[in-house]
């Protein structure tokens, strides 16, 4: 097995806020290496400016962990500054004078994980500039503990901005088995808190999902009712959606249509509203235990 340490001193000049599934680092925080291995072999490139892990390729970082057939790290080659009377001078770095690692790239059989939180895809890249994580691929997955996401085209994770976004056929499934899919569904998470003084952030430190934003053939499934919209908006912490444009709520043979709904996740219970000057309507089939507006 082949196995390589950077130095994160010299080649993250500027970490990251500390999120799930985030390679960045935590501000202020001691630096942290990012350790590369494989079953293969490891390639240091230094005209290309890559090392390229191939079989069983393996980088981790504090509680992060991405495993792929093959692993790229980028990285550019750092000004020389000399060091300030409170800055440490860098450690000694993957090139003479001086490398900065600004991207990390995962293909095929992609996993990213930490103790409570996993992504699944064929492909990754992670810029350290962006503090951007993008998977697209087939079975495109992410779960944590509350919740499973999955989409078509890509998931997006912007560490900064504490945001998901999932696109493509994307559907977000609760623990209590309730569902929202919808053509793009974003997620905002809460800033993670501070971990204790000396310990390495990692998920135990993530943010938990506060609000979520689907647009696009929204449809949500409560377990007795399927309600379908124009767009939603979902609260997990209190279980509670709102749906507007063309929402219909459909209850066994039942069907109502009007102009928003609201839908609470935990309860199952749907409730259609009429727009502005409008009215709700439907067919409900007499005996089948039909929703009430």
């Amino acid at each position: 097995m082949k196995y390589l340490l950077f130095p994160l001193a010299a080649l993250l000049a500027t970490p990251a806020a500390a999120q799930n599934l985030d390679l960045g680092g935590k501000p202020g925080a001691p630096p942290q290496p990012v350790q590369i291995s494989a079953s293969g072999a490891i390639t240091w490139s230094q005209d290309a400016q890559t090392v390229t892990a191939t079989g069983g390729a393996r980088a981790v970082r504090g509680d992060v962990t991405v495993v792929a057939d093959e692993l790229v790290a980028h990285y550019r080659k750092k000004p020389d500054a000399a060091p300030s009377a409170t800055q440490p001078a860098p450690a000694e770095s993957l090139a003479q004078g001086g490398g900065q690692l600004y991207e990390l790239e995962a293909v095929g059989h992609v996993h990213i994980y930490t103790a409570t939180d996993n992504a699944w895809g064929d492909r990754a890249v992670y810029s350290m500039d962006d503090q951007v994580l993008v998977l697209t691929g087939g079975a495109l997955k992410l779960t944590t503990p509350q919740d499973t996401i999955t989409a078509r085209e890509s998931v997006e994770y912007y560490s900064a901005k504490h945001m998901a976004v999932a696109r493509g056929n994307a559907t977000i499934t609760t623990d209590n088995g309730r569902s929202i899919a919808a053509d793009v569904i974003t997620g905002y998470l809460a800033a993670s808190p501070q971990p204790a003084a000396g310990g390495a952030p990692g998920l135990a430190d993530t943010g938990q999902l506060e609000k979520v934003e689907a647009v696009g053939h929204v449809v949500i499934h409560t377990g007795t009712d399927t309600a379908t919209g124009d767009s939603g908006v979902y609260l997990p912490p209190t279980g509670e959606a709102r749906l507007g444009g063309n929402v219909h709520i459909i209850h066994g043979p039942n069907e109502l249509a009007g102009g928003d709904a609201l839908v609470n996740m935990k309860t199952g219970v749907a409730t259609l509203l009429a727009s502005p000057g409008g009215q709700v309507s439907g067919v409900i089939v007499p005996g089948s235990g039909g929703a009430t507006p």
